[in-house]
């Protein structure tokens, strides 16, 4: 064997040692947070193979993401649907602790891309048991306070943040334009202008976006804050006849006037994410519309945050659903979707879009492009820096602090729609000091009606187990003089009613809780007992009705029956809100979000409409003083 010369032998390692240090140094450019975020985008995607790239594009559903799942197709991204927990009635500590099982798969991958966690955060941290759980939007959107809201938005980033998940499916920017829909309550108005203006709570949910950025760049501020994500773009409200994922028929001025300006405002305040809709645009499946994705919301909008498909929405391209799953992941890829939300056959999408992009029918620079702009999010949150959660933030699930914001949400969105028989006699606010109250109805004292759908469970649970918080019940019982008696009985008879020598009565009653294509209703007939309830117990003494609902129900049938009446919404887990207004410590200040028809037969009726005649109009509301401002005057 020949010799070789030993000073040819110390070059060589020293070449070697040199050349394996900058390769090195040059590996960790896309790690380096000194480094912009444009340069450590391009930079990391550069080193990605299709498969890597594709597995950035997924989120998958809990149940089916293992630590090893997550490694071994480089997923980016891990969800719950609704009431998907990681065991019953999972603490804090749970939900951190199943995130970073995933986080360790995702970073022992060969480029350690950090995964992060979508879940539904529609009324607060709503599938977590001890949350604080907020009204439903369409309440929200009787307050009238974008100031409201953007509290709200911070305390539920806050809570989510206290779980270890980073991203949320909110806020919805619907604009409901037939209450038949199942997911009115989602919405915060019929009217656009009340829509943009609740987009503040992006503000609270991400932070406020610095003065000088730049066009629609998203924000997202610490971590304290979580991603928002504004949806279902766009005209999930205006389906025909409010069916649920259906067909929005409106030209595109209509569009743009009625179900665009709240996607206007989410990205102007800095929203990070935009989720497609079900539904279709004059018979063209949103998910796979490229016009009013890539054309206007990307190239016009000049959005540069990521679009997510909603649940196994490129699925629902086809009818039936995933009867031709190549196709539907060729247009929504092409379209302009980034993400994709395929909960378990997350392995056929990877196959089909592989396929797809080898044989040049979705090119390369699409793919790029997709997963640019979710590696661009993911350095601007500071999750490779801080990829793992911890339990600093775990004391702030359910405090009593947001507690009490809740309740000053639940008393500023209450509705007065009646105040007595007459103008000189009205019965609010109600006496604290009498004999005896009836309280009656199905909602009085039942939290799960109380909070609606997306709470716990997907189409909502019923009863206290579940949920921490006050009922309505429990919430007068506190209220009233220790000298007055409480007696509550969910269907009184007449005779029972006429016997008791009860002062006055307060009935609770409204819709069972229900979540998208399962509360769609041509009736909004009030569910049995509610309309005996009422007849019972207002036909005997004087009573004042709270609608627990998450839309305008069938009430004037029996308008004439009831001295007072209230649209309580979904008021969330402080009913202690609807004490304070009802017994004076609090004013009634709330306006309808939406009109209130007298016959489904109207609809659909919004403000401004040629037929227009409600039985209450859109941003009616009665004010009382304050039982101490009355006594002052």
């Amino acid at each position: 064997m020949a010799k070789v010369p030993i000073f040819l032998v110390g070059f060589c390692l020293i070449g070697c040692w040199v050349k394996v240090g900058l390769l090195e140094a040059e590996y960790m450019k896309y790690k380096d947070p000194n480094q912009s975020i444009d340069t450590r985008v391009e930079d990391l995607i550069s080193r990605m193979t299709l498969e890597e790239k594709i597995g950035q594009m997924l989120q998958i559903e809990r149940k089916y993401a293992y630590n090893d799942v997550v490694k071994k197709y480089f997923i980016g991204s891990v969800m719950s649907e609704g009431g998907s927990i990681p065991v019953p009635q999972a603490s804090a500590e749970d939900w951190i602790d199943m995130l970073n099982e995933f986080q360790k798969g995702a970073l022992s991958t060969r480029l350690g891309i950090p995964m992060f966690y979508g879940i539904d955060g529609v009324h607060g941290h709503s599938t977590v048991y001890k949350a604080t759980i907020f009204p439903h939007n369409i309440g929200l959107g009787a307050t009238r306070d974008p100031e409201l809201v953007k509290r709200i938005g911070a305390v539920t980033a806050l809570e989510v943040r206290a779980t270890g998940i980073q991203y949320v499916y909110a806020p919805c920017v619907a604009v409901c334009r037939d209450p038949r829909w199942g997911r009115c309550y989602e919405s915060y108005s019929e009217d656009p202008e009340v829509v943009q203006a609740m987009t503040e709570i992006i503000t609270g949910l991400q932070g406020d976006i610095p003065d000088n950025s730049p066009k629609g760049v998203p924000f997202i501020a610490g971590r304290e804050k979580v991603l928002a994500s504004a949806k279902h773009y766009v005209g999930d409200g205006g389906t025909i006849n409010g069916i649920d994922e259906d067909n929005t028929v409106i030209d595109r001025d209509g569009l743009m006037r009625i179900h665009m300006p709240g996607y206007f405002s989410s990205i102007s305040k800095g929203v990070a994410t935009i989720m497609a809709s079900y539904s279709s645009w004059n018979g063209v499946k949103m998910h796979a519309h490229h016009d009013l994705i890539t054309g206007f919301l990307k190239n016009t909008l000049q959005f540069k945050g990521f679009v997510i498909s909603d649940f196994e929405g490129i699925d629902r391209i086809t009818s039936p659903p995933h009867a031709n799953f190549t196709y539907s992941v060729e247009a929504g890829v092409s379209a302009g979707i980034d993400m994709f939300m395929i909960p378990k056959f997350y392995k056929e999408f990877i196959d089909d879009l592989t396929t797809l992009v080898k044989n040049k029918f979705i090119p390369m620079s699409r793919i790029d492009d997709a997963v640019k702009r979710i590696l661009w999010v993911k350095f601007m949150m500071g999750i490779f820096e801080n990829p793992f959660a911890d339990y600093s933030l775990v004391r702030y699930l359910g405090i009593q602090e947001h507690r009490e914001l809740a309740r000053e949400a639940v008393r500023k969105s209450l509705v007065l729609l009646k105040n007595g028989k007459s103008d000189e006699k009205p019965l609010l606010p109600l006496p604290k000091k009498v004999p005896k109250i009836l309280v009656a109805g199905s909602h009085a004292d039942n939290l799960g009606y109380q909070c609606g759908g997306w709470t716990i469970e997907w189409q909502g649970v019923s009863g206290n187990d579940l949920l921490e918080g006050t009922t309505i019940l429990t919430a007068i019982k506190n209220t009233v003089d220790p000298e007055t008696t409480v007696i509550y009985k969910e269907n009184p008879d007449i005779e029972f009613v006429k016997s008791n020598g009860f002062s006055y009565a307060i009935v609770v009653v409204g819709e069972h809780p229900y979540a998208e294509m399962h509360g769609d209703s041509m009736n909004l007939t009030i569910p049995y007992p509610g309309p005996e309830t009422i007849t019972n117990v207002c036909g005997a003494i004087k009573c004042v009705v709270i609608i627990i609902s998450g839309r305008p129900v069938v009430i004037e049938p029996y308008i004439g029956l009831i001295d007072a009446l209230v649209a309580g919404w979904l008021p969330g887990s402080e009913g202690q809100g609807v004490a304070d207004v009802l017994f004076g410590d609090y004013g009634f200040t709330g306006k309808l979000p939406r009109t209130w028809f007298k016959s489904v037969d109207q609809l659909p009726m919004n403000v401004g409409d040629p037929h227009y005649d409600p039985l209450f109009p859109f941003g009616f509301g009665l004010s009382t003083k304050p039982t101490k401002a009355i006594y002052s005057s």
